[in-house]
């Protein structure tokens, strides 16, 4: 290893002598004799000076070494992490998408959700900023949440009207009509969304359904992705 450091050093030292002397070419041609013999003794003293300098203090100057090298490149691994900060951003979504159900990775206006081990599509949202994991469900007409998804966003459960028949899984049950102030979903934010509150014990999944994709540019399942698109 300090092997390896002396040659590093020695490879720096000798690159930066010729830099000095090829950023110094032109100056040397237009000096004198005797200022070109002054500046080859200055260079030949400072060189001498780092020779003994390092035979003195070779053991600490190595060590001195190990420890530049070693934060430099620490430093230039956070300059190139904060220089390509949203390229990696972007890299952790879908990372992230992959392997958490539901999670949305986001690019521009797009947003991909995989698909989940059982086949459908979990959605993770924020219905008026609190989180709520929905199923897709494109025969649902409408966004339906629980009552536990109802109580967590704020809403009133207390004056709201069952006043409309909805199909389920456990048959036909009555839910109410209600307008969420907002659904995101990663970069998508859709405003004064129509949705429907089950009756308690009605349902046990909240849906995401045309209510909220039919407000999107485009939204379609390639494969095991579903990606959509909203409004700039």
């Amino acid at each position: 290893m300090r092997r390896l450091l002396w040659i590093l050093l020695a490879a720096l030292t000798i690159a930066l002598l010729i830099l000095v002397l090829r950023q110094n070419e032109a100056a040397l041609d237009e000096l004198s004799h005797f200022e070109n013999a002054s500046l080859g003794t200055k260079i030949t003293a400072l060189i001498l000076i780092g020779l003994i300098a390092l035979t003195l203090f070779r053991q600490r100057f190595s060590h001195v070494l190990e420890s530049v090298l070693i934060w430099t490149a620490l430093a230039l691994l956070l300059l190139l992490g904060y220089t390509y900060r949203f390229e990696l951003r972007d890299v952790t979504d879908r990372v992230l998408a992959e392997l958490v159900p539901g999670r949305a990775a986001t690019r521009g206006r797009t947003v991909e959700i995989a698909r989940g081990g059982g086949g459908s599509f979990s959605v993770a949202t924020q219905v008026n900023g609190a989180r709520v994991a929905m199923v897709l469900d494109t025969g649902a007409s409408s966004v339906v949440l629980t009552q536990e998804a109802a109580k967590a966003a704020g809403l009133p459960l207390e004056v709201l009207n069952y006043s409309v028949q909805v199909d389920t899984a456990n048959g036909r049950a009555r839910a109410a009509p209600v307008t969420l102030d907002r659904i995101s979903i990663g970069a998508i934010t859709e405003r004064s969304v129509p949705a429907l509150i089950a009756q308690p014990g009605q349902l046990r999944t909240n849906l995401l359904g045309m209510s909220f994709l039919n407000r999107l540019e485009s939204w379609e399942v390639r494969g095991d992705k579903l990606l959509m698109r909203g409004y700039p």
